[in-house]
C-alpha cells in the first residue's frame, strides 16, 4: 500500500498530539515535585518559566504577554516573566478579555481546589481563580469563549452560556486546538484529518475546505486567521478560513500559538520548547527575551 504525504502529515499529528497530551496529563501534585529540578535546569538555558506551556496570548486591555503553564499564569514585566497568582497547572485557557481568562486544569499543591478543576475564571488578571462548574469532573485541555458561549473539550465537546449548566454537541474528532473569533460567528477546531469550522458556536461541524492540515489555529480579529501545522510550517488566512496561504516560515515544533492585532499591529506568537517566538508578518520570527 501507498504511503502518501497526507497520510504521513497526519500520523506526525497524531503522534504530535499524543505526545503532548501525555506530558501535559501528568500535571498533578506528585508531577510537580517531581519535575521541579527539571524546570530549574530549563531556566538556566531558556527564558520560559516553565518546561510546560500550555497557552499563550496578550491582554488585550494593556498588552501584556500571559504565558499558561504548568506551574500557573505568568506575565512578563521589564526584567522578565513574574507568576501571577497561584501554581496551578493551567491546561485549556482562554482570554475572554482585559484581566478576564477561562481555563482549566489541575491544582497542583492547592489544597482547596478541586481535582481537576473543571472550568475555572479569573476577572482580576489571574490573581485569583474562581471554580464556576464542573469541578472533579473535566479536565478541559482546550477551551475558547465564542461570543457568548464557552466551548470546551474533556473528551466531549461541552457548550455553556453561563459557565455553569452544559450541553454537549457531536465533533467529528478530538480537537488539539478549539479557536473562535471574536464575536463567535465562526470557530475552527484542529484534528487529525482536517480543519473543521463552526457557524453555530459549535453545534454543527463541517471541514474546511482545501484547508491545510493544522496543529494549531489562533484568530487575530474577526478575519485574520493563523495556523501552525504539525510539521512547523506557519499558514495564514484574511478571509475567515476562506483561503490560507503558507508563509514560506517554519517554526521548531509549538506547544502554544495565538495571534492578535496589537498597537503595532498583527503578531503571532509561537512557543516553543525553548523561548516565545513573535512575527508581524508571519515570515520572519524573533525570540522575545
Amino acid at each position: 500500500m501507498h504511503h502518501t504525504a497526507r497520510q504521513s502529515v497526519r500520523a506526525l499529528f497524531a503522534v504530535t498530539v499524543f505526545v503532548a497530551l501525555l506530558s501535559a496529563c501528568s500535571a498533578n501534585a506528585d508531577n510537580a515535585k517531581r519535575q521541579a529540578p527539571a524546570l530549574s535546569a530549563a531556566a538556566d538555558s531558556a527564558p520560559l518559566p516553565s518546561v510546560h506551556v500550555h497557552g499563550v496570548g496578550r491582554d488585550p486591555g494593556d498588552g501584556a504577554l500571559l504565558l499558561a503553564t504548568h506551574e500557573g499564569l505568568f506575565r512578563y514585566a521589564a526584567d522578565g516573566p513574574v507568576r501571577v497568582g497561584p501554581s496551578i497547572d493551567l491546561m485549556g485557557f482562554s482570554i475572554a478579555g482585559p484581566g478576564h481568562y477561562y481555563a482549566s486544569g489541575h491544582p497542583n499543591m492547592v489544597p482547596e481546589l478541586p481535582q481537576p478543576m473543571g472550568l475555572i475564571e479569573s476577572t482580576d488578571g489571574g490573581k485569583t481563580w474562581t471554580v464556576l462548574s464542573r469541578g472533579g469532573q473535566s479536565d478541559f485541555h482546550t477551551l475558547t469563549q465564542a461570543g457568548d458561549t464557552v466551548l470546551a473539550f474533556d473528551g466531549k465537546l461541552r457548550r455553556t452560556t453561563d459557565g455553569r449548566q452544559w450541553s454537549t454537541a457531536p465533533l467529528p474528532a478530538h480537537p488539539r486546538t478549539l479557536a473562535a473569533n471574536p464575536d463567535g460567528s465562526k470557530v475552527l477546531a484542529t484534528t487529525e484529518g482536517a480543519l473543521l469550522g463552526s457557524t453555530d458556536k459549535g453545534a454543527t461541524w463541517q471541514p474546511i475546505p482545501d484547508a491545510p492540515l493544522l496543529l494549531h489555529v489562533a484568530w487575530a480579529d474577526a478575519g485574520v486567521v493563523a495556523g501552525v501545522t504539525p510539521g512547523g510550517e506557519v499558514a495564514t488566512s484574511a478571509d475567515g478560513a476562506q483561503t490560507w496561504t503558507m508563509t514560506g516560515a517554519k517554526v521548531p515544533p509549538p506547544q502554544a500559538v495565538s495571534a492578535s492585532q496589537t498597537a503595532q499591529g498583527f503578531e503571532i506568537l509561537v512557543v516553543t520548547e525553548r523561548e516565545v517566538l513573535a512575527s508581524q508578518d508571519g515570515k520572519s520570527f524573533s525570540a522575545i527575551r
